[in-house]
């Protein structure tokens, strides 16, 4: 079975696909070590562990890189977050995905949030994007290739969240797009309305009041992302120890 298929499966299994969210080789190593059966790229640990902000500042074949040192090196599904596609227009945008297939990750996060403004991409835009997207993979053999479409209303603060969200839900997967990726929905009643609407898998994102997996799976979540989560973890802890360290006057910290 090819990683495209299996990553496919892993959102038709009866289980909860829990994705774990790395930023270099290292912290894939830890998660496949640990038993996730399938990784993400975090474009933000990415970014913030090479020095860059967020919202596509890092040059695309830097981030292009990163992903596939992780796809050379792991043994299980890769998908890649590449934000809104890091082009000025859907023809750059649509060669950026291609090399992300090319260089064997099974899919994409892509979303809708504009980059140069504050704002949602109108509609559209969007899903001709995706349109776009679909049938270039199509075309040139990846037809197995998970593009899932993230759309922003919540993290957007929008007056009307869950119509928006379903609105653009059904036109995404009309277009192409493989599952729907909602981060910030946290209210329990939406999630369920949103993924009984939705024809196609829905994912969110972890956060503080958002944790319980049985509970998100019987709401009918298919896919949970943790995204940048871990990596704050890590630094916090890093920041801790170094702090204890420094003020207790011992390494003693280092060893627990």
């Amino acid at each position: 079975m090819s990683r495209m298929k299996e990553f496919q499966g892993l959102h038709e299994s009866n289980d909860l696909l829990v994705l774990g969210n790395a930023w270099d080789l290292p912290s894939a190593h830890v998660l496949e070590k640990a038993g996730f059966k399938a990784i993400g790229t975090t474009s933000w640990g990415i970014a913030t562990s090479l020095g860059y902000s967020d919202g596509e500042a890092i040059d695309f074949e830097l981030q292009l890189a990163v992903i596939q040192r992780i796809v050379n090196h792991v043994q299980v599904p890769v998908s890649a977050d590449i934000e809104s596609g890091y082009g000025p227009n859907d023809e750059v945008i649509v060669s950026n995905v291609l090399k992300v297939a090319n260089i064997g990750a099974v899919g994409i996060n892509i979303e809708d949030s504009l980059k140069a403004s504050r704002g949602l991409k109108p509609l559209s835009e969007q899903c001709g994007l995706l349109a776009k997207i679909r049938s270039a993979l199509d075309n040139s053999g990846f037809g197995d290739f998970f593009i899932n479409a993230r759309t922003d209303p919540y993290l957007l603060h929008h007056l009307d969240p869950l119509n928006e969200t379903m609105t653009r839900s059904k036109h995404y997967v009309e277009s192409g797009a493989s599952g729907i990726f909602v981060p910030g929905l946290k209210n329990w009643e939406e999630i369920r309305m949103i993924a009984s609407s939705a024809s196609a898998p829905l994912n969110v994102m972890a956060l503080p009041d958002l944790t319980d997996c049985e509970k998100l799976k019987e709401l009918g979540v298919r896919r949970l992302s943790l995204g940048g989560s871990l990596y704050r973890k890590m630094t916090a802890l890093l920041e801790q120890c170094a702090v204890e360290m420094l003020d207790s006057h011992d390494a003693a910290i280092l060893f627990k």
